[in-house]
């Protein structure tokens, strides 16, 4: 089993203590790792390191794609600047 090390926000620890000394869980240890694995499952991690649904291109150049150069855009207003 992998030991790790993490500096936790006093509330989140006090949240995390309180459950455990309620009951919700045997223990902190397993309470952490309830919610790592909670976590884990919410983003739907897969083995192999790819993510179902994730997108087929990339991104920012398919919102660069979709843009349009204002200035070769036709318009029958000249080269009057307009206020």
């Amino acid at each position: 089993m992998t030991k790790i090390e993490v500096d936790l926000p006093d509330r989140i620890d006090s949240e995390i203590s309180r459950l455990a000394e309620q009951g919700e869980f045997l223990n902190r240890n397993e309470a952490i790792e309830d919610f790592l694995t909670r976590g884990l499952q919410a983003y739907d991690v897969e083995e192999d390191g790819t993510t179902e649904g994730e997108a087929d291109g990339d991104l920012f150049t398919d919102a660069i794609d979709e843009q349009q150069d204002p200035a070769a855009l036709d318009d029958d207003m000249g080269d009057e600047p307009t206020f």
